[in-house]
């Protein structure tokens, strides 16, 4: 009698994975929505974003890189930092906090960005328990080892690990919401930044992006953005987007036709414009798959240069963003990159694979977060010249607070870099990339965010200049 019950448990259990393979070996894939009709004015757009009751006098954008965790936290604790800190503008007292603009996010950094985008103060109240010090990475184990429903799930080939980390992510962070919920909010435009698998370009989830492909990017979940924007390669598998372009009556923008036009092969500007020819034709370049946006930018801070090659200058771009009257541009990178340690030098025997794979990843992004950093700083004088004779025309330019040339740029690290202890720096810098860090570790590096803010020189000059 046992041995028929036994039997018939293992046809029922058998017969169950067979009828589950059948439905979920072609898992419903969650792709983009298509748009019906290209429309500039309307759409999760920078241009329409400028918050009237903000003051003019400053335009104030942050970039949060990537990092696991250890980012998230960083990123986090510079938040509350701004929270705490007050200014005078425009005669009003206000928090920093209150005065952001954009906040751009990159893998372990767009999990702050975009949760402070939808839920604004509340992100003070609960992201801890959360994300911050949840682990966050156990959790996704579980649902990929320990849970039979999803080893069927994983055997489709439309379904993977990052699409069952982006489930986790829609029910237990960001409650199902999608970019038009933030843009509901009101807060600071977020910009979650990715990198196409294929071309190797960054992939913003914005409308100005999804125009191309003739995709509703309000109606994407921000869960599957973030779940692309830190997609580790191998560790983790791409997020598709479907490419309907062609269908919604997009053209190009003049300045890009402009750019096409002009073949100037050794221009940025045509590179990064070239780069996204392909998407242009649907038949050719039906799907975009996404990785990491460590890949592309670990900062975050291309999301603002590759701008500018489209706008074609500073004041442009100020005037596209209605913010014509700024006299203050702050760049704030909240920048959690690790380092190898050189003590592999010490010894004889060859590196191993971890090692090496570990050692490639560091050198390439620590080599191009250095570049970006430079071609930021350096474009500065550039953007300050654009600035001022767009703004004064042929006025005589004044640089006095209020004339027409009153603009300056401030570039504001906060990095690990800046600790002057030895052992402090190789600490925060040996912490680990993955989603699990213990309490204590989550709050030091809440705590040390602000105190390498507060102890910046170009942030100090920068509430010189506010007074």
């Amino acid at each position: 009698m046992r041995v028929q019950m036994r039997w018939r448990r293992l046809v029922r259990n058998g017969l169950t994975i067979v009828l589950a393979l059948s439905v979920f070996g072609c898992a419903h894939y969650p792709f983009n929505q298509p748009l019906a009709q290209v429309d500039p004015n309307s759409g999760y757009r920078g241009r329409l974003w400028k918050d009237e009751n903000k003051s003019h006098e400053i335009f104030l954008f942050l970039a949060f890189s990537g990092g696991g965790t250890r980012a998230a936290a960083f990123s986090y604790g510079l938040l509350e930092s701004l929270r705490d800190t007050e200014v005078t503008l425009d005669d009003k007292k206000i928090r920093l906090l209150d005065q952001v603009d954009a906040i751009s996010g990159v893998s372990g950094g767009s999990f702050t960005a975009a949760y402070y985008g939808l839920f604004g103060e509340r992100i003070f109240e609960d992201f801890e328990s959360k994300f911050l010090k949840k682990n966050i990475q156990g959790a996704l184990m579980a649902q990929m080892f320990l849970n039979p429903y999803n080893w069927v799930r994983l055997q489709s080939s439309t379904f993977d690990r990052s699409d069952l980390a982006a489930e986790y992510y829609d029910k237990h962070i960001f409650e199902g919401k999608t970019f038009g919920d933030i843009a509901a909010h009101k807060g600071p435009m977020i910009l979650v930044n990715a990198t196409d698998m294929v071309t190797g370009i960054r992939m913003a989830f914005i409308q100005d992006a999804f125009d191309v492909l003739c995709s509703d990017v309000s109606k994407f979940p921000v869960s599957r953005a973030v779940a692309a924007s830190s997609a580790v390669p191998i560790l983790l598998t791409p997020i598709t987007l479907k490419n309907y372009a062609g269908t919604c009556g997009f053209t190009l923008p003049p300045k890009i036709q402009e750019i096409l036009d002009e073949q100037e092969t050794g221009k940025r500007a045509y590179a990064y414009v070239n780069n996204i020819r392909p998407y242009f034709d649907a038949d050719k370049t039906r799907n975009i798959h996404l990785v990491d946006g460590g890949v592309s930018d670990n900062l975050g801070l291309r999301a603002v240069l590759d701008r500018m090659y489209l706008y074609g200058d500073f004041w442009t771009a100020l005037k596209h963003l209605k913010s014509e009257k700024t006299r203050k541009v702050v760049f704030i990178l909240v920048n959690a990159e690790t380092e190898i340690k050189p003590d592999i030098n010490l010894f004889d025997k060859i590196p191993g694979f971890s090692a090496m794979l570990a050692s490639y990843s560091s050198i390439a992004i620590t080599r191009y977060n250095f570049e970006t950093v430079m071609l930021l700083r350096e474009s500065f004088e550039r953007w300050t010249k654009e600035v001022q004779e767009g703004r004064c025309g042929g006025e005589k330019i004044s640089t006095e607070p209020g004339g027409c040339g009153d603009i300056k740029f401030y570039l504001i690290e906060v990095k690990f870099d800046a600790l002057k202890d030895e052992k402090e720096r190789e600490y925060y810098k040996s912490l680990p990339t993955s989603f699990k860090l213990s309490d204590e570790e989550v709050d030091k590096l809440r705590q040390k965010a602000g105190e390498i803010l507060r102890s910046s020189p170009e942030f100090q000059e920068l509430m010189r200049d506010l007074k």
